[in-house]
Order: C-alpha cells, then sequence, then structure tokens
C-alpha cells in the first residue's frame, strides 16, 4: 500500500476558503443568559437586625400555609430602617416578572427571586415610594381584583366604516363577543394565535383600537421575553412573546381573568418555602 500524506488544517471560523459570490454564512446568536436561582449574597446576619428578621419570619409563615384561593397576607415594609430595608432587599432580589400598574394609583410590582412573593411598592405623584409591602399569591391581589375593576361586559361593535386594509380582524370580533361573557368561569383561555391567522398591519393596528389599553403592564423575563397588556374590555389581553433580539415570535389575544404565563403555582411557592428557610438557616 502507497503511503501518502494528508495535511493537517485548522478547524473553525475562518478556517475554510471564502466562497466566490463572497456570501458569508452566518447563525442567529443563542440566548446569552437566563434566569436561574442562586443563594442571595447578604452581608449581615439576619438575627443580628430585628425588624428585618420578623419580617422574613412572617415571610415564611406566609408560604408556609398557602392555599389557592386563600386570603392575601400582606407584610408591610414601609417601618423598615435603612439597615433592616437592605437586608430584606438582599434576600428578596429580583424575579422574572415585573408589573406597571397605571390608573387612579400608581403601582410599581416586582416578583423576588422567591416565586410567588411580590413586592408591591404605591408611588406618589412624583414617582416617590408612599408605600412598600410584600405579599404573597400567585399574582398580587390588586392585579386580579382591579385591572378590570368598574367594567361591565360590554359588546365590540366597531364603526361600519371600517379603515382601510382591515379584513381579517373583522371576524375576531365576533369570536371574542362569544368568550368575554364566560371568561371567569371557565378554567382554560381562549387564545386567539394573531401569529398564525393573515392579519395585516391594519388589523392589528384596528384591534387595538377596539380593545382600548388597559391600566396593566407585565413583562416576563425567561428564555427570552413574555410582554402581557390588559386592554380596556372585560378579560381580553395582549400576550406578546420576543426572542433574544427582542423580535416578536408570538402574537396572542387572551381572554381570561390572567394569563397562566404570569402567575405563579403552587408548586413554585411551596418550593420558596423551602428556600426562604434555607436562606435563613445559612444566614442566622
Amino acid at each position: 500500500m502507497t503511503e501518502y500524506y494528508i495535511p493537517a488544517g485548522g478547524v473553525g471560523v475562518g478556517s475554510q476558503p471564502a466562497e466566490t459570490d463572497g456570501a458569508e454564512l452566518s447563525f442567529m446568536p443563542m440566548p446569552a443568559e437566563m434566569m436561574t436561582y442562586r443563594m442571595p449574597d447578604i452581608t449581615a446576619a439576619i438575627s443580628s437586625l430585628s425588624q428585618a428578621n420578623e419580617v422574613l419570619q412572617q415571610l415564611q409563615e406566609l408560604l408556609d400555609r398557602y392555599q389557592t384561593g386563600a386570603p392575601v397576607g400582606i407584610i408591610n415594609l414601609s417601618i423598615l430602617d435603612t439597615a433592616n430595608r437592605q437586608l430584606v432587599d438582599q434576600v428578596l432580589g429580583e424575579g422574572e416578572v415585573s408589573i406597571v400598574f397605571l390608573s387612579d394609583m400608581k403601582l410599581r410590582i416586582q416578583e423576588s427571586v422567591l416565586a410567588g412573593v411580590w413586592r408591591i411598592q404605591y408611588l406618589g405623584a412624583s414617582g416617590n415610594i408612599e408605600k412598600d409591602t410584600l405579599e404573597v399569591g400567585d399574582i398580587p391581589s390588586v392585579v386580579r381584583h382591579m385591572t378590570f375593576a368598574g367594567q361591565g361586559i360590554q359588546k365590540l361593535i366597531p364603526a361600519c366604516d371600517y379603515p382601510a386594509g382591515v379584513n381579517n380582524a373583522i371576524p375576531l370580533l365576533s369570536e371574542l363577543n362569544d368568550k368575554i361573557p364566560g371568561a371567569s368561569t371557565v378554567e382554560e383561555p381562549h387564545v386567539i394565535n394573531l401569529t398564525l391567522l393573515p392579519q395585516s398591519d391594519e388589523d392589528i393596528a384596528f384591534l387595538n383600537q377596539i380593545l382600548g389599553k388597559g391600566p396593566v403592564t407585565i413583562l416576563s423575563r425567561g428564555y427570552g421575553n413574555c410582554r402581557v397588556t390588559s386592554t380596556a374590555t372585560q378579560n381580553v389581553w395582549w400576550v406578546q412573546y420576543f426572542n433574544s433580539q427582542d423580535a416578536i415570535i408570538l402574537n396572542t389575544l387572551e381572554v381570561t381573568p390572567i394569563p397562566v404565563v404570569v402567575c405563579a403555582s403552587v408548586e413554585d411557592i411551596a418550593d420558596s418555602a423551602q428556600r426562604l428557610r434555607e436562606i435563613r438557616e445559612v444566614y442566622a
């Protein structure tokens, strides 16, 4: 057998000759980061600050006895001094879900690293924090009870003359009118996937105009972003998913009291109870 030499070549980006037509192969960047849980970096022992220790004890009790539909327990953080507040801030951190509530009252809501534990701050006219609270639940009670407060079950009846370019949005109004009245009595949300329907920009703008804008905007971060926005129509939400490049990949309307994507499950809250117990034991 005749021996022959095979030269060793480089591998990887830049090792191969360029295409004759000048084209270059490129790949879509993968998501750069993902939300994961890690123990907080606490600079002081929890037991050394009595106010913070009492808050965390109350929070532990709320998590341990949480049940779906049970009365909500609220912890007032406004009374904490600077050192105690900083310790509570370190333990809670910031989780995946942020909520802005803008109506007669302005709220800034942040889920902590402990799923189902919500930091709710009531803002004054100048943006200053007037009240600071903690709440345990699948979703903050103010979002569940106040998003559509005062709204009746109305029919979506647009003007007789539709804007130019509006075609496929019109039959969706009949579908929404059929599903809205029963939204609070059914377990599964009714989802209209606009991404799979031939909707024009004019159709989407028309739906926005008819549904109106509600007071709540929710951002859930995980593998990319999910943006959930309430409309001015009872139990109707925009639920939009974006990839890591902030390009929309799924656009839906959900008819439901609260979209499940932003809710903490009973299992999540049970896990949060165990995590808080571990934190308190490690940093006691």
